[in-house]
C-alpha cells in the first residue's frame, strides 16, 4: 500500500505529537499542581477587654511589631479609681475581720466563764434560799410566847429576799446557758468577716487586672493589618481593630481529592508566586487536612436530596517553605501561588 506525501506528513506529525505526548507525560510523572493555592500565616486579632476612649495610640499601618509592645493605651483613670476603691474596700474588710476574730477569742473564754460563776450564784442562792425557808419554818413551829412578832416578820422577809435571789440567780444561768450558741454565733459573724474579705481580694484582682488591660499588648510579633482605631476612638470591651500576621508564612493549597493518591507529609514541592513569576521558593508537604474544605466550611453541602450530582472534592495541604521568603518583598497572605509537588 502506497501512501501519499500528505498521508504521510499527517502520519508523521501525529507521531511525533504522540511522542511527545509520552515524552511530557514520563518527564513530569508523580508531579501534582494546582492554581488553587494561597500564603497563610498565623494572624491574631488585636482588641481590648476593657473599655474606654484611646488615649495613646503607637500603632499605623502595617507597622512591624514586636511580642510585648504597646500597641495603644485606654485612659486609665476609671480604673485608677477602681482600683483604689477596691484597696480600700479590702482594708476596711480585714479590718472587720480582725475585730470579730478578737470578739472571737474573747467569747471563747468569757461564755463558759460566765456559765461557771452563774452556775455558783445558782448553788450559793439555793444554799441561802434553804436556810432562810429552815430559820422560817424553824421560827414558825414555835409558840407565840418562845418567839417575837419582830423575829418571825424578819424570818419572812429574809426568805423572801432568798428565793428572789434564787430566782435572779436562776435567770443569769439561764443565759449563760446561751454560750454555745452566742459562741456560734461570733464564729459566724467571724467566718462572714472572712468571706468579706475574699469578695474585697478578688475585686482588687479585677481592678488590677482592668487597669493592666488598659494597655493593649502584642500578642506575636509581625505585621499590623487592617487597623480600624485612631486616637480618641471609644472602644468598647472585646470590639476588633485590626490584625497582626505573623511572618512565619506556609502554603495551602488546594488539591483535587484525586491528586492525593501518592501524596505524603515530607513530599518535596516547587512553589511559584503569581506576583513574583521569577521567584522559585521550595517547601515540603508539611500535613493533609482529614476532610475536605467544603465540608468544613460554613456551610457544608447536604447530598440527601435526591438530587445528588457527583463533583470532585479539594482537600487543603499545608505546606511549608524549606526557607522564608525575603521579608523585603510585600509576601502576604491571601497572595495566589501554585505550587507543584513531587510525590517520587
Amino acid at each position: 500500500m502506497k501512501f501519499s506525501k500528505k498521508s504521510i506528513g499527517i502520519i508523521t506529525i501525529v507521531a511525533v505529537s504522540v511522542a511527545v505526548c509520552g515524552i511530557y507525560l514520563l518527564i513530569h510523572a508523580g508531579e501534582e499542581s494546582t492554581d488553587d493555592a494561597q500564603i497563610d500565616a498565623h494572624i491574631v486579632t488585636i482588641s481590648t477587654k476593657v473599655g474606654g476612649f484611646v488615649k495613646t495610640l503607637n500603632m499605623k499601618d502595617n507597622q512591624m511589631v514586636n511580642a510585648g509592645d504597646v500597641l495603644l493605651e485606654i485612659d486609665p483613670t476609671d480604673y485608677i479609681i477602681r482600683r483604689d476603691h477596691a484597696i480600700a474596700a479590702l482594708a476596711a474588710a480585714r479590718a472587720g475581720h480582725t475585730a470579730s476574730s478578737r470578739t472571737l477569742d474573747t467569747t471563747m473564754i468569757s461564755a463558759p466563764s460566765n456559765l461557771d460563776a452563774a452556775q455558783a450564784q445558782v448553788n450559793a442562792a439555793e444554799a441561802n434560799w434553804a436556810k432562810a425557808n429552815s430559820d422560817l419554818k424553824r421560827l414558825q413551829g414555835l409558840s407565840k410566847e418562845a418567839r417575837s412578832t419582830e423575829q418571825l416578820d424578819a424570818a419572812i422577809a429574809a426568805e423572801k429576799t432568798a428565793l428572789s435571789n434564787l430566782e435572779d440567780a436562776k435567770a443569769k444561768l439561764r443565759s449563760a446557758e446561751t454560750a454555745p450558741k452566742v459562741i456560734a454565733s461570733a464564729k459566724s459573724n467571724t467566718e462572714a468577716q472572712a468571706a468579706q474579705v475574699k469578695q474585697a481580694e478578688a475585686d482588687l484582682a479585677q481592678a488590677e487586672s482592668d487597669l493592666a488591660n488598659t494597655k493593649v499588648i502584642a500578642q506575636q510579633s509581625g505585621h499590623i493589618t487592617n487597623r480600624s482605631v485612631e486616637q480618641g476612638d471609644y472602644v468598647q470591651p472585646g470590639q476588633m481593630f485590626g490584625s497582626i500576621v505573623n511572618n512565619n508564612l506556609w502554603v495551602v493549597a488546594n488539591f483535587k481529592e484525586t491528586q492525593l493518591s501518592h501524596m505524603h507529609p515530607g513530599d518535596k514541592v516547587d512553589i511559584h508566586i503569581d506576583a513574583f513569576p521569577k521567584l522559585k521558593l521550595s517547601g515540603k508537604v508539611d500535613s493533609i487536612q482529614t476532610g475536605t474544605g467544603s465540608r468544613f466550611s460554613a456551610f457544608p453541602p447536604e447530598n440527601a436530596t435526591g438530587n445528588f450530582v457527583k463533583i470532585v472534592q479539594r482537600v487543603p495541604v499545608k505546606i511549608l517553605f524549606d526557607s522564608e521568603p525575603d521579608p523585603a518583598l510585600p509576601i502576604g497572605v491571601g497572595m495566589s501561588v501554585v505550587p507543584t509537588v513531587y510525590t517520587k
